[in-house]
Parts: C-alpha cells; sequence; structure tokens
C-alpha cells in the first residue's frame, strides 16, 4: 500500500512496486458495505496506477475503518455517501497525514485537523483516501517552475501520454480522476490551476465564485482569488461535491453570502439548458493556432439552441495581468506567513523567509530543477497596506470584473462566455520548464473571482483539450447548467491510455514515417 512516513525530519517516499492496472480491484467485493467496497476499490486503483503518473502523494491509513462506519451508521448516508475523495496535498485533513503543499519544509505539518470543506465533504458522506500531488507551492514558487513536479511527490505525468505535463498546480487531482482511480478530486485555483490540470488530462473542472467555498486550513496564495473546486469525471458529479463542499465559514470572511448562495446544484441540470441563450465566443482567449475541437464544439452549441455571438477581441487583458502579479506576491507573503503561524511546533519554517532559507539549505532536493525566484520577490513585497498593492488589486479586479466580465456579457447581450480551456499538453521538460503554447480562457475569471467550468471537448492529436464557460458572480448554477447540456450532447470524454508518448499513438505514429 502507498505510505508516506516520517523518518527524522524528512518525508521518504516509499518505493512502489508496478502493478498491472487490469489486476486492480474494480468490482466492489459483494460482502462488503457499499462504502467500504468503493474504497477498497479506489485504493486497489491507486496502489495498481499511481507508480506510472505519481498522483497520489499519500493513501490516508483510516480510509477503510470510516468506510467501515458509514456503512454501520444509516444516518451518514448523505448525498455524497460511499464516494472515495482525494484531496490535494494543501488541503488538510485530520488524522496522521502531513499537509506539504509538495515541499519538504512542511514534511512535520501533522495539523489533525479537517478544513471546513473536508469537514462537509464527510458530513455529506464522502471518505477521503487520500492525498494529491501538486506543483509545489502550488506553482508560485519559481518562474522557471515544471508543473506538476513537487520534492515530495515527484513529477506527476499525463495518463494520456506519460511524457507529457499534467498543468497544474492540480496535478495529481486531475490525473487521479482522469486515470480512474477516484471518481472526484480536490484541487485548488488562483489562476488556472483547476481549470488546466481538468482540461488537460480530460476531465471536468470547476472553479466556484471566490466566497462560496472555505479557503481556512488551506495552504494560501492569494485571499483575493484562491478557491477549492471539484475535479470529476462528470459535470453532475461536480455540481454534487461543490454542493457539499460550499458554506459560510466564520473564519474565512469572503464567504460570508455562501450560505445564502449555496443551492443544489445538481438539481437543475438540463439537457435544455442551452435552448435559446445567448453566449459569447471568446475568439480573443483561442490563440493557440487552428483548433478544430472548438469549431465543433461551436457547432454542438448551436444544435443544441444556443444562439452563439462572436467577440473579437478584449483589450485589457495585458494589463489585468501586469496588476495581478503584484497582487498575488504581496499576498502570498501576508497569508503564507499568517499559515506558518498556525501550524505545528515541528514545523520549523514559521515565515516565508524561513522557507527560502529552507530551500536554500536543501538544494539538493528542493532546488535542483528550478529556482524561487517568486519567492524572493514576494518576500521584498511591503504589506497589505502598501499603496501600490491596493492600486494594483483595484485595477485588477476592475479590469477583469466590471469592465472585463460583465461588461463583454452586457455590451454582447449573452449570459456566458466559452473559449477553450488551454492548448494541449505539453512535454515535461527538466531543462527548459514549461513551454506552453499559448494562453487560455480562465484568466479573467481568476482574478475577477467569477465560476469557470472545462468540460472535455475532444482531443488534438490523440490529447485532451477543453471548453470553458465562464458567467458573472454567484452564477454557479447557470455555468454547471450549461456545461452539462453540452457534455450530454458531445460526449467527449475519452479514457486514458498511458501511452509512453502520442507519438507512439496509432493516429500519429504514421505520420512521423517517410512517404512511401
Amino acid at each position: 500500500m502507498l505510505r508516506c512516513l516520517l523518518l527524522t525530519g524528512t518525508l521518504a517516499l516509499c518505493a512502489c512496486t508496478a502493478i498491472d492496472p487490469q489486476e486492480a480491484p474494480v468490482t466492489p467485493v459483494p460482502q462488503l458495505g457499499l462504502a467500504e467496497a468503493n474504497v477498497a476499490a479506489a485504493i486497489g486503483r491507486i496502489e495498481a496506477l499511481n507508480p506510472r503518473i505519481n498522483a497520489v502523494i499519500a493513501i490516508e491509513p483510516d480510509a477503510l475503518a470510516e468506510a467501515r462506519a458509514l456503512d454501520r451508521n444509516r444516518m451518514a448516508r448523505g448525498p455524497l455517501y460511499a464516494m472515495p475523495i482525494l484531496v490535494k496535498d494543501n488541503i488538510e485533513t485530520r488524522g496522521t497525514l502531513p499537509t506539504t503543499a509538495g515541499s519538504l519544509a512542511l514534511a512535520q505539518n501533522v495539523t489533525n485537523r479537517d478544513a471546513p470543506l473536508v469537514a462537509n465533504l464527510r458530513a455529506a458522506g464522502a471518505v477521503i483516501v487520500g492525498k494529491a500531488n501538486l506543483s509545489e507551492w502550488a506553482n508560485i514558487r519559481s518562474s522557471d517552475s515544471i508543473s506538476g513536479w513537487s520534492a515530495v511527490g515527484g513529477q506527476t505525468r499525463n495518463p494520456h501520454a506519460l511524457n507529457r505535463n499534467t498543468c497544474g498546480s492540480s496535478s495529481g487531482s486531475g490525473a487521479a480522476v482522469a486515470a480512474g482511480m477516484v471518481p472526484a478530486a480536490i484541487g485548488t485555483e488562483t489562476d488556472g490551476s483547476v481549470a488546466c490540470p481538468a482540461a488537460i488530462n480530460g476531465i471536468v473542472g470547476f472553479k466556484p465564485t471566490v466566497g462560496l467555498v472555505s479557503r481556512t486550513h488551506i495552504v494560501p496564495i492569494s485571499h483575493s482569488q484562491d478557491t477549492p473546486g471539484p475535479m470529476t469525471r462528470n459535470v453532475r458529479d461536480a455540481a454534487m461535491v461543490l454542493g457539499a463542499m460550499a458554506g459560510s465559514d466564520p473564519v474565512d470572511a469572503a464567504t460570508a453570502e455562501a450560505n445564502r448562495r449555496r443551492t443544489d446544484y445538481a438539481a437543475p441540470l438540463s439537457t435544455e439548458s442551452l435552448r435559446g441563450k445567448r453566449v459569447g465566443v471568446m475568439r480573443f482567449a483561442s490563440g493557440f493556432g487552428t483548433n478544430p475541437a472548438f469549431e465543433e464544439a461551436l457547432a454542438t452549441l448551436k444544435t443544441e439552441g444556443a444562439t452563439l455571438v462572436e467577440i473579437a477581441k478584449f483589450d485589457g487583458r495585458s494589463e489585468i495581468g501586469r496588476n495581478e502579479f503584484p497582487v498575488l506576491l504581496t499576498e502570498l507573503k501576508a497569508n503564507m506567513n499568517a499559515y506558518l503561524a498556525t501550524t505545528p511546533p515541528s514545523v520549523t519554517s514559521r515565515t516565508l523567509a524561513d522557507l527560502i532559507a529552507f530551500n536554500k539549505a536543501h538544494t539538493e532536493v528542493e532546488m535542483a530543477l528550478f529556482g524561487q525566484d517568486i519567492f524572493e520577490q514576494a518576500e521584498a513585497t511591503k504589506g497589505l497596506g502598501d499603496p501600490a498593492y491596493k492600486k494594483a488589486r483595484e485595477v485588477s479586479l476592475r479590469l477583469a470584473g466590471k469592465e472585463g466580465v460583465d461588461k463583454l456579457l452586457a455590451d454582447n447581450d449573452v449570459i456566458a462566455l466559452i473559449g477553450p480551456t488551454m492548448p494541449p499538453a505539453w512535454l515535461i521538460d527538466a531543462v527548459n520548464g514549461d513551454q506552453i503554447s499559448g494562453g487560455g480562457a480562465g484568466s479573467l475569471a481568476a482574478v475577477a473571482g467569477y465560476p469557470h467550468l472545462t468540460v472535455p471537448m475532444g482531443h488534438v492529436k490523440g490529447l485532451p483539450v477543453g471548453l470553458s464557460f465562464i458567467g458573472p458572480k454567484w452564477s454557479d448554477a447557470l455555468i454547471l447548467s450549461l456545461g452539462y447540456d453540452y457534455e450530454q450532447a458531445s460526449q467527449k470524454r475519452g479514457e486514458p491510455r498511458f501511452l509512453p508518448s502520442i507519438e507512439e499513438s496509432a493516429e500519429v505514429a504514421p505520420l512521423l514515417e517517410p512517404a512511401r
């Protein structure tokens, strides 16, 4: 069984023996209760498949016992009863597993407390089966990083092609769901970290309105933009998991409206949701070459009764990015220092400056592949009272929200915006870091704090791509319903093949041979 052991202050990763995926227990054992059977099957799939893709850092030791307790207690059978779920390893869970954010600096971060969203999932009948790998520190340490890599978990690999990236930072969450280890995982997003790995791994990902789900007991980046979100194999599961996660938290002021805004997100899902709706096509967000999958998706939307309105340009994107980055740097320092102050005494890094020093002291394991220039820039910021920070946040929020998504919706008389989520997965490159061939659709929603859903829309040369649905603040139910209609009409999610490379696939390999 996959375990992580704490030894002399260092997280020692177990050496796993590869198991044929066909041997994984995928059929519930009849004599077991439903929750125990589902959890046992999920653990079997993780043990069989994880040596190939490094999607899971640790299995929860008490998962089977918790499942048995659920099976015995009929009163605990909520809407997610018997659903095994992985959580990204920057989200705290009770028990003996540390919450590492992928860093050896947090190898001893055993807080034995559930983040409120985790407590909500348990109350709904879900079972937390383990911790998912991630881009270390949620991809905010270095400008030369490799998405999906952490010192604790190693490099997560895309189950569609093992030499391809999973995107980040919720890399393990996306890869694990795509591989069929679990039906759902929880990711977190500041800008793209749910949507990108969901799209690139060929699954559904939903970034809710910031403030719908609590961020308490989650290793932070930005209180302005951070939010957890569900990553699943279909929209209905995403809606159900979101409904269980959502809710107000007195410790997180951003969630003050959550109880009033929360609803049953699965109930209104309908295959008629697109009919008669005007939807804006963000052509300005699809700049990574010809994308036949996107054009096919537009045709499907029309068939479902949507009226598509072309939006050729949006001039504020570069200015949003220039202002977003200093906001993230300033909030990273303030929020990280506040979080580290709540960790157990065994965590000796108590500030961002301490983390920087830890990485320098452990260069051979933490910085052999890339550095920490973003950490260093964040440490140099002047705090949340800095007028330059306040101005940057005002500008980025206004340009992305009121003068961004809101204005695009109003000016074009549409209820939602759509576009390709991201380009297909790029190669894992230990020399050059991430090499992404173009941007995606999600930054406007991320900076504004608005909902963003990505749904599989097919493949580009065998690699998955996703279609994004974006709406105004608190339109989470609407966006899920529009995406559900598209998903049911298109049926574009494909199972991963665990190919060594996409160049070895039956579709691509012949094209690389000389003409006969």
